[in-house]
């Protein structure tokens, strides 16, 4: 129902912006049309590859890897596969939410975000371009850590 209404208020503030300056509400719905189409590639390639990874993952190999008994291994594993891989936070959801529902544990599944959005693995080259090795490390290895911390007080709190 709060998604209903969201869609209702969005077309609301569309029309409102439609009325106000028709010119403008085309350029704008033009733009993010545009972005869009050069994002859904990628989208589309990262939620096969999902699609595919869910399909032959059984929920008891999730459970035995990420589940919540397999502790502090299944959230270093969580916390590897998050800080090398580069998955926008649209598609990273939606992937913890099913791997939630197929047995993967609370903390496992935070640190794997954490760590997805915080930890720049294939990033650091760049960011070392920008703002030097020793502040690209520290950077990092902050994060990860914190990534830990995060994942356990999240734990506690939901009791994963």
């Amino acid at each position: 129902m709060f998604t209903v209404f969201l869609y209702i208020l969005a077309l609301g503030f569309l029309a409102f912006s439609a009325i106000k300056d028709p010119k403008k509400t085309r350029l704008a719905l033009n733009k993010s049309l545009r972005s869009f189409l050069n994002i859904l590639p990628d989208f589309a390639t990262i939620l096969a590859l999902i699609g595919v990874m869910l399909t032959f993952l059984s929920p008891q190999i999730i459970a035995t890897l990420l589940g919540k008994g397999s502790g502090f291994l299944g959230m270093f594993l969580s916390s590897v596969v998050g800080s090398i891989t580069l998955i926008p936070g649209f598609v990273a959801f939606p992937l913890v939410k099913s791997l939630l529902d197929m047995g993967a544990g609370i903390m496992q599944m935070a640190v794997f975000v954490s760590t997805l959005m915080m930890v720049g693995f294939v990033t650091a080259p760049l960011e070392i371009k920008y703002f030097g090795k020793r502040e690209t490390i520290l950077r990092n290895s902050l994060s990860y850590i914190f990534s830990f911390i995060v994942a356990i007080v999240v734990g506690l709190v939901v009791g994963g």
